[in-house]
């Protein structure tokens, strides 16, 4: 084997003090962000392509964390990666139950359920099977909390997890070689949320009309923002627009590299040891402080994305287009590594059929959800 090289638990209320980021030396949103979808694919393709004709697996990703569907290259549920972890890892995850929608659960029930995980309102309901920040709502009581499983498709799970007051969110993308044991940090995002800061004239919608990160949240009908686009903040007031920091609602990822220290990589990768067969994917973090955040201390996962896990860093603003394929060419050439020494132990691929399957189920359920808030 070669060297290896839609967010949870977040408070909406308008004027809550959030970090601000850095400023940008580049335009608000980055060259990658700006391109279309199908213009990045075809790079990225050209080099998957390559990769499964070296490897001879167009799906050799999905071998890298056996424990897991598809090796969370696509179809996983969230709740897979919690089901079997060890005390340490349970530890520094969010407490989170599981409902089944369609089932008509009483208010009792629910309640219930909620008790039994130590959970009270508010909480974050989302999808098992989720994508993007799709479908993640902050709901405060228990008529909300109703309306949103009866809106959910039936059958399907939802998520019930701990409200997180930290301010802070970053996504931590872990790599273990499984023949020598070396784990690396290969990447580490930092998310901020959408935002307006009022200026005591205009409304929330004229100010999100200025910036043309948020001017995607137009119109959408897959996300609803949870202040009036009527309101007119105060001078200086901090309005957050949504419970997810996904760019597609506006959220702005950078790249926080410079965080990655021994003390967060050894306690990341305590958290990954705690689990079954797990050797690479992305943990989404709440923490504090970033000086907390370096120090391994301080953090809570939200949840854990496995092999799919997008290189989110690279859509820094400050980050050029080469230098953001490079970031992307790399995970995808650990994934391929970390594949073929599972490979090597007996760990079959999924197929390409089956990994479709996976995929149009996700995206045909995508469509179905409450919108996120």
């Amino acid at each position: 084997m070669q060297a290896l090289g839609e967010t949870a638990g977040v408070d909406t209320d308008a004027g809550a003090a959030w970090p601000a980021p850095p400023a940008s030396k580049r335009p608000p949103r980055g060259t990658l962000e700006r391109m279309p979808k199908w213009m990045i694919c075809i790079p990225l393709a050209c080099q998957w392509a390559w990769l499964a004709l070296r490897y001879r697996s167009a799906t050799l990703p999905s071998a890298a964390n056996p424990a897991i569907t598809a090796g969370g290259l696509v179809g996983e549920g969230k709740l897979e990666y919690f089901k079997d972890m060890g005390p340490l890892a349970r530890a520094r995850t969010a407490r989170h139950c599981a409902i089944v929608a369609g089932t008509a659960p009483s208010a009792a029930v629910l309640q219930q359920a909620m008790a039994a995980a130590g959970l009270a309102f508010p909480v974050i309901a989302k999808p098992d099977l989720g994508l993007c920040g799709y479908g993640v709502r902050l709901v405060r009581d228990m008529a909300a909390l109703q309306d949103y499983v009866d809106a959910f498709p039936a059958g399907e799970t939802v998520v019930l997890q701990a409200y997180l007051p930290q301010a802070g969110e970053a996504g931590i993308f872990y790599a273990r070689d499984p023949d020598s044991g070396t784990a690396r940090l290969i990447g580490l995002a930092l998310r901020y949320f959408p935002q307006v800061t009022g200026d005591g004239a205009r409304s929330v919608a004229q100010l999100r009309a200025q910036d043309p990160r948020l001017r995607r949240l137009h119109g959408s009908t897959r996300h609803e923002a949870p202040v009036a686009g009527t309101q007119v903040p105060a001078a200086g007031e901090v309005v957050r627009l949504a419970t997810i920091g996904s760019t597609r609602v506006g959220g702005l990822y950078r790249d926080g590299c410079a965080w990655i220290t021994p003390q967060l990589l050894a306690a990341i990768d305590a958290v990954a040891r705690d689990m079954p067969a797990f050797y690479c994917g992305r943990f989404d973090v709440r923490f504090d402080t970033l000086a907390e955040l370096a120090a391994g201390r301080g953090f809570t996962i939200m949840e854990i994305n496995g092999a799919g896990s997008e290189a989110i860093q690279a859509w820094d603003p400050d980050i050029g287009i080469l230098r953001g394929l490079r970031m992307i060419f790399s995970k995808q050439r650990v994934l391929f590594a970390i594949g073929a020494a599972m490979r090597k132990r007996g760990v079959v691929p999924i197929s390409i059929l089956a990994l479709a399957r996976l995929n149009l189920r996700q995206q045909r359920l995508i469509a179905l959800y409450p919108p996120s808030n």
